[in-house]
């Protein structure tokens, strides 16, 4: 694809880095840290928040984690540390009341874990999928409050903008997926937007919001909140970008949702660092 032409320094908050074959394989898009990184400058992208895919069951994230940390050395990524938990994230009865008993495995991410991904200059956030990773216990969040990173949430009908607001918003910074609505439904997108004013510390990020309407309402009502994620490498950068910038909205709120909002939430992302 050809490079875009355009004004503005643009930072990405949600792109994929597989670190080996086991995870290609179970992702099903096989792109390189080259090729990735290719796409992002295509796209004009200067930064991008990266995490690695889902891992088989009963699998620790610590080797894939450690291997994008290490494949972000001297790219233009900041890596973010894949955390699970044991707890049922779907909101049935029958969910609540296994997590009342559930307990951590040895392949959960635990406070220890969490204290060392913090402390660890490699890492700027975490990034959590809880339908495909479930949720952590009460104590492995508690030490997400204390270290206040930021947490990249995967959101949408499998884990609606309800259950984030009774499970995670009000402990740390959030940055919900794809406007909470994955897979294109709009009704969950209006009640992510709806949960801004309610929730200061509350992000939304593009990747795959496919409607003009959903987006422009986000960022005429709570400009300040919209952070641009391409989704990368499952759609190109360059989808994303070309959406932000024909929206019906001011150049402000544009610069605000291509990066000054993110560099707010994510200090790296800012424009004096690397």
């Amino acid at each position: 694809m050809l490079e875009l032409e355009h004004g503005f320094r643009v930072v990405d908050v949600n792109a994929r880095l597989d670190p080996d074959e086991q995870s290609i394989a179970a992702r099903g898009r096989e792109i390189s840290p080259e090729r990735l990184e290719r796409e992002l400058h295509q796209a004009g992208v200067v930064r991008a928040v990266v995490s690695p895919g889902a891992q088989r069951v009963e699998e620790s994230y610590l080797r894939p984690n450690n291997a994008v940390a290490r494949m972000s050395v001297d790219r233009p990524f900041l890596a973010f540390a894949r955390i699970n938990g044991p707890r049922d994230p779907s909101g049935r009865a029958s969910a609540r009341l296994r997590n009342l008993t559930s307990s951590r495995a040895d392949h959960h991410a635990d406070p220890g874990d969490i204290e060392q991904y913090a402390y660890d200059d490699r890492f700027h956030g975490f990034s959590l999928a809880p339908a495909v990773d479930g949720l952590p216990d009460d104590e492995t969040l508690a030490m997400l409050e204390d270290v206040g990173l930021p947490v990249f949430v995967e959101g949408g009908q499998a884990f609606e903008p309800s259950a984030v607001a009774e499970s995670l918003l009000g402990r740390f910074p959030v940055i919900l997926s794809s406007f909470g609505g994955f897979p294109l439904d709009r009704g969950l997108m209006d009640e992510a937007i709806d949960l801004l004013d309610d929730h200061d510390d509350l992000y939304l990020d593009t990747s795959f919001v496919r409607y003009r309407s959903v987006l422009e309402r986000a960022l005429l009502e709570h400009p300040d909140r919209v952070l641009f994620g391409s989704g990368a490498p499952e759609t190109h950068p360059n989808v994303g970008v070309m959406e932000i910038l024909t929206l019906d909205v001011s150049e402000d709120a544009l610069a605000k949702a291509f990066s000054k909002n993110a560099a707010r939430v994510i200090e790296a992302l800012g424009p004096g660092e690397r």
